[in-house]
C-alpha cells in the first residue's frame, strides 16, 4: 500500500509538470514518460528544454555521473547513493545497482577518481541499522532495494521509491542548500539517519573526525573532515526539520550516548531522528552546507529555503535550468540527437561548482578563511587536464559573466596554495591529479579573449614561479635538457607535450602584458615536444638522460618498462598528435602535408590492440585514436591544417553520431566534469577550440539544421546548416554574415558579438573550401591571435 501511495502521488504531480523524466534505454529498466502523463501535453510543453535532458548519460558503463538534483555550477548536487567506493563508483551511482545506501549531499561527475558523498540521509521504518550492509544484500543494513522503473528524474528534481520500507524519497536543490522530501507509510518506528562517517572510500581510514550538535528539537548542525582524493577536506552542514523529533539518538563508535549538551567530536558518529508517521505523512530537511563552518551552514540555509514549499524551491532550481539550456537552441528533427545535446549541454553546467558562503567567505587553498569583495564568488572542483579543452572554450561563449569569477578563483588558489598553480582543486584541497598545471591555459585564454575584472598581473606573477623557479613534476629537466628523461621520471613524454602547451599559454600572457624577453623564451620552450620526434619511427618517444632511445618501444604500449608509463592515459600513437599550439610547424616536421595525412589516416586505420595494462581510460578507439579520453579530443580537427578539411568532416561526423546515445552508457569514457560532454556541443554545433589559447576555432561540420547561441546582453551566434541532402556533410562554402567566407577556422574576436554563418553541404566533399594554405586554420609560434 505504501509503495502505491508513492506512485500516486508521482503521477498526479508529474502529470500536471508535463516533464521529461530519465528517458533511458529499455534495457535499463527506466521509464520515457512519468506513468499516468501525456505524450502529447500543450505546445509548450512539447518545446520545454528539460525534456529533452536525461541526466542518466553517463550513469552507466565508465560515464560516473550521477543522477540526483543539482542547479548550474552548485555547491549542492543532492543524489542517491548506491556505493561508495571502486572506480565506477567515483560519483556514488551506477545504473548496474539494484539497492540504495541514501542521499548525501555532494557528488563528482565524471571523474575518473572518487571523493564527497558528504552527510548521508537514510529515512527508513522499523529498527534501526548502522551499517549500510552489503550493496547485493540490502536486507544487511540500512540501504534498501529499489527499481529504476520507480526512479525519476529531471534537471533539478529526483524521486525514487524504497522497496524495503515504501517510502517515496523527492529530491531538490539550490545553490547551497538541498530539499529533501520523504513520503512515509503508517509507523510507529519512523526514523532519519543521518551518517556522518559516510565518504567516499574505505572506513575508518576515510573519516579524520566529525562533529555534531543537537539545536532545539528540530536542528543538527554537523561537519567532518575526509581523507579521500582530496585529502583533509572540510564539509560542515545545517539540517533542520520540517516537524520535532519524537527523540533524537547519538551514536559514537556504534554505541548509543547520551545527547550532547554541547558539541560531540569523534570519528564515527551518526544520529538517528525518530518519528511516528500516518500514511502519506511527508517529512521534509532542509540541508544547508559550506565549507567554513556549521554556523556558515545554517546562514546559507536560511538564506536561501526559507519555508517549507517543496514545489517552490523545485521550480525554482528547474527555472534556473531551463534559462541556462536555453542558451542554445537547436532546430532538428533528430528528437534522439536533440536529447544527446540537451543532455550533454547539462552535464556541461555541473562543474565546476561554487564554494563559498552566502557572506562571501570561502576556505582557502592554505585551509584558512578568506573573505571575498561583494559580488565576487568562488569557484573549486577544476578537471583542468581535461576541461582547458573544449569545456572553458564554451563557457567563454555561453557563460561569459562566470568566466572572471571562475578564472580569479583559479588566480586566488595559486596565491594560497601551498602547491601554488592549480591542477586539479577541489574543495580547498590541490589533488594534483594528472599532468601539466593547466589552470594556466584557463587563465591565458580568457585574457586573449579580452575577459575584464580579471587580475592577470597576479597571475603571472604565480605562473613565473611555476614556470622558471619550481623543480615540479620534471620541470627541471624539462628546462635544463629540453626534454625529461623517462629513466627519471614517469609519464616523461606527455608531461614535456602538457608543458609545452603551458609555456605556450604563459607566454602569450607575459606578451600582454609587456614581457617581451619571456614571451619569447617561453614560446621558444614550447617547442620542447621535437626533441621526442623520432624520425625511423615517427613516433614522438622517450628518451633516457643520455638522449639515447628508450628501448624497447612499442607504440601501443604505455611505456619502455613496467616500472611506470612513459604517456599519461595514451600511447605513442595518441601522443604523437597531442601537439595543439603549433600545428603548422609540426606538419612540416612530419614531412608535410600528406605525409601528415597519411600519418593521420594510419592512426584511424589502426587494429584498436592495447596491451593488458593499458588503463581503462582509453576507450572509445577508432583505430588507436581513443575518443574516451581527452588528449585524443583535437585529433580529427588536425585534418583542415593540412587542406583537407573533408577528412575533419567525415571523422567529426562519425565521432558525433558514434560516440553518444540517449542511454546510460552513451558516452565511450569518464564525463570529466563537462569536458566529454563539452567535445559534443561544440562539435555538433560545427566547430572546436583545438588550441583555446590562440582564440581560434577550426569548422567540423554541424549535425543539426540550425544552433542559435545566446551570448549575452542580446548577442546571438547562429551556425545555418543547408543540406542538398539528409546525409549531406561535406562543406561546400560558408557565409558569415551575409558574406562569402573562405577559411575553415575563425577567431572568438569574430564572433563576440554575435554573427550568423550559413554552410552550404553537400554529399562529396568540395574540392575547393578550405584547401589554399591562407583559408587553413593558422597555427604557428606566434602571439598574434
Amino acid at each position: 500500500m505504501a509503495a502505491e501511495i508513492g506512485k500516486t502521488l508521482w503521477t498526479r504531480r508529474e502529470a500536471m509538470r508535463g516533464l521529461s523524466v530519465l528517458g533511458v534505454a529499455a534495457a535499463a529498466g527506466w521509464p520515457s514518460w512519468p506513468a499516468g502523463a501525456s505524450e502529447a501535453g500543450s505546445a509548450l510543453e512539447q518545446e520545454d528544454v528539460l525534456r529533452f535532458v536525461n541526466v542518466a548519460v553517463g550513469t552507466g558503463g565508465h560515464g560516473h555521473t550521477y543522477p540526483g538534483a543539482t542547479v548550474p555550477f552548485g555547491m549542492v548536487q543532492l543524489s542517491p547513493d548506491t556505493f561508495n567506493d571502486d572506480w565506477d563508483w567515483c560519483s556514488g551511482y551506477h545504473i548496474s545497482d539494484k539497492s540504495i545506501m541514501g542521499f548525501s549531499h555532494t557528488h563528482l561527475s565524471g571523474t575518473g577518481c572518487g571523493d564527497l558523498l558528504d552527510f548521508l540521509v537514510v529515512p527508513r521504518t522499523g529498527d534501526v541499522r548502522l551499517e549500510p550492509g552489503d550493496r547485493k544484500l540490502p536486507g544487511t543494513g540500512y540501504r534498501s532495494s529499489f527499481s529504476h522503473t520507480n526512479e525519476h528524474a529531471h534537471p533539478g528534481y529526483y524521486s525514487v521509491l524504497l522497496d524495503d520500507t515504501g517510502i517515496r524519497a523527492e529530491l531538490t536543490a539550490t545553490e547551497h542548500a538541498a530539499l529533501h522530501r520523504y513520503t512515509f507509510p503508517a509507523s510507529q518506528s519512523s526514523h532519519i539517519l543521518i551518517d556522518l562517517t559516510h565518504a567516499y572510500g574505505k572506513l575508518p581510514q576515510s573519516i579524520e573526525w566529525c562533529t555534531v550538535q543537537q539545536v532545539g528539537g528540530d536542528t543538527i548542525l554537523a561537519g567532518h573532515a575526509t581523507r579521500a582524493w582530496g585529502a583533509g577536506r572540510e564539509m560542515y552542514a545545517a539540517f533542520k526539520f520540517s516537524r520535532p523529533f519524537e527523540r533524537i539518538d547519538f551514536y559514537l563508535d556504534g554505541q548509543l550516548v547520551p545527547a550532547p549538551s554541547v558539541e560531540l567530536r569523534g570519528k564515527s558518529l551518526k544520529a538517528v531522528a525518530h518519528f511516528k508517521t500516518t500514511a502519506g505523512e511527508k517529512i521534509l530537511i532542509k540541508a544547508g552546507l559550506s565549507g567554513v563552518s556549521a554556523e556558515g551552514a545554517n546562514k546559507n540555509l536560511a538564506a536561501e529555503i526559507q519555508g517549507w514549499d517543496f514545489e517552490q524551491v523545485q521550480h525554482a532550481a528547474e527555472d534556473r535550468w531551463r534559462q541556462e539550456l536555453n542558451k542554445i537552441q537547436i532546430e532538428t528533427t533528430n528528437l534522439d540527437q536533440k536529447k544527446v545535446f540537451y543532455s550533454a549541454l547539462y552535464h556541461t553546467m555541473v562543474a565546476p561548482t561554487l564554494f563559498d558562503d552566502v557572506d562571501g567567505r570561502y576556505r582557502g587553498m592554505d585551509g584558512k578563511i578568506h573573505q571575498l569583495s561583494k559580488g565576487q564568488r568562488n569557484y573549486t572542483t577544476f578537471s583542468l587536464w581535461d576541461t582547458y579543452r573544449a569545456a572553458h572554450p564554451l563557457f567563454t561563449l555561453i557563460h561569459p559573466d562566470r568566466v572572471p569569477d571562475m578564472v580569479n578563483s583559479l588566480i586566488r588558489m595559486a596565491q594560497e596554495s601551498p602547491a601554488g598553480m592549480p591542477v586539479w582543486p577541489l574543495q580547498g584541497k590541490e589533488t594534483g591529479t594528472m599532468t601539466g598545471y593547466h589552470s594556466a591555459a584557463v587563465i591565458a585564454e580568457a585574457c586573449m579573449k579580452g575577459f575584464q575584472g580579471i587580475d592577470y598581473a597576479a597571475a603571472y606573477t604565480e605562473m613565473k614561479k611555476r614556470a622558471f623557479d619550481e623543480n615540479y613534476r620534471g620541470l627541471g629537466w624539462y628546462r635544463s635538457l629540453g626534454f625529461i628523461p623517462c629513466d627519471l621520471e614517469e609519464e616523461s613524454v606527455s608531461k614535456t607535450l602538457e608543458y609545452d602547451y603551458d609555456d605556450w599559454s604563459i607566454a602569450h600572457v607575459a606578451h600582454h602584458l609587456g614581457d617581451r624577453t619571456n614571451a619569447e623564451r617561453l614560446l621558444g620552450r614550447s617547442r620542447n615536444y621535437h626533441n621526442y620526434w623520432d624520425a625511423s619511427t615517427r613516433f614522438l618517444r622517450p628518451k633516457f638522460k643520455d638522449g639515447s632511445w628508450a628501448v624497447p618501444f612499442n607504440p601501443i604500449e604505455m611505456g619502455h618498462s613496467s616500472k611506470w608509463r612513459d604517456y599519461t592515459e595514451s600511447n605513442a600513437w595518441q601522443t604523437t598528435f597531442g601537439i595543439q599550439h603549433d600545428v603548422t610547424n609540426y606538419i612540416q616536421t612530419l614531412g608535410g602535408d600528406a605525409a601528415f595525412i597519411e600519418r593521420l589516416d594510419a592512426l584511424f586505420n589502426q587494429p584498436s590492440t592495447l596491451p593488458s595494462d593499458a588503463p581503462p581510460d582509453i576507450a572509445g578507439l577508432v583505430g588507436q585514436y581513443a575518443h574516451g579520453n581527452e588528449p585524443s579530443h583535437h585529433i580529427a580537427y588536425l585534418y583542415a591544417y593540412a587542406g583537407v578539411p573533408e577528412k575533419t568532416q567525415e571523422r567529426v561526423h562519425m565521432l558525433t553520431t558514434t560516440m553518444y546515445s540517449n542511454a546510460p552508457d552513451g558516452m565511450a569514457g569518464n564525463e570529466d566534469c563537462g569536458q566529454m560532454s563539452a567535445w559534443f556541443v561544440l562539435s555538433s554545433i560545427g566547430f572546436y577550440s583545438v588550441d583555446p589559447v590562440s582564440t581560434h576555432y577550426v569548422f567540423g561540420t554541424p549535425l543539426f539544421e540550425r544552433v542559435t547561441m545566446n551570448l549575452g546582453e542580446g548577442r546571438e551566434l547562429v551556425f545555418e546548416a543547408r543540406r542538398a541532402t539528409p546525409e549531406s556533410i561535406y562543406i561546400q562554402g560558408v557565409d558569415f554574415n551575409a558574406k562569402s567566407y573562405s577559411k575553415s577556422w575563425f577567431r572568438h574576436a569574430d564572433v563576440a558579438q554575435g554573427g550568423h554563418f550559413v554552410f552550404q553541404l553537400g554529399s562529396a566533399p568540395s574540392p575547393r573550401f578550405g584547401k589554399e594554405k591562407s583559408a587553413r586554420p593558422v597555427s604557428s609560434l606566434t602571439t598574434a591571435s
